[in-house]
């Protein structure tokens, strides 16, 4: 499974979604950008997206609630350490309230990978980094056991996040 990103303007990324209804596309749109993900097993409709394969998932993307990117640059040293830590996490996320799904996405274009969760609101994610599941998902952070103080440093610069809401049709 591939997932590809594409920005423009809201009404821009709208007509796309609506010209294409039988492809999987979510409308994502925040205070400063809006951004369309197509989620296929086949090629894209965009012509210049950021291009991601889909290596763990769950659930289904939604076409309301909140998004939550975790982009996080990685050497191509690192890549084999943190895709193994992902896709052998406890999965704890996904039993959350509020949680609708998870996607791993390893980047072929770039060196950020994104890790993507889709809540049914903003509240379902702040509770979710309240909970005990975030903090042993995160028990081992800066320290020699986690991925953040792993050695050599896998990390190319610092990881940001991204929030956009999705509206219902």
């Amino acid at each position: 499974m591939n997932l590809f990103i594409t920005s423009g303007t809201a009404d821009f990324l709208l007509k796309i979604k609506e010209k294409h209804q039988a492809e999987n596309m979510v409308l994502m749109n925040n205070n400063e950008s809006s951004i369309l993900v197509h989620e296929t097993e086949n090629k894209t409709l965009f012509s210049s997206p950021r291009k991601y394969e889909v290596i763990d998932s769950a659930g289904q993307l939604g076409h309301e609630g909140f998004a939550v990117f975790n982009n996080i640059p990685v050497t191509d040293e690192g890549r084999p350490l943190f895709e193994d830590r992902f896709l052998n996490r406890p999965r704890l996320i996904e039993n959350e309230p509020g949680f609708v799904a998870i996607r791993v996405l390893r980047p072929l274009s770039s060196n950020t990978y994104i890790i993507l969760t889709i809540w049914e609101n903003e509240g379902a994610f702040e509770n979710w980094q309240k909970s005990k599941a975030y903090a042993h998902a995160h028990k081992n952070r800066g320290t020699e056991a986690g991925i953040d103080g792993a050695r050599p440093n896998i990390f190319e610069s610092a990881s940001y996040v991204s929030k956009y809401y999705i509206e219902g049709e």
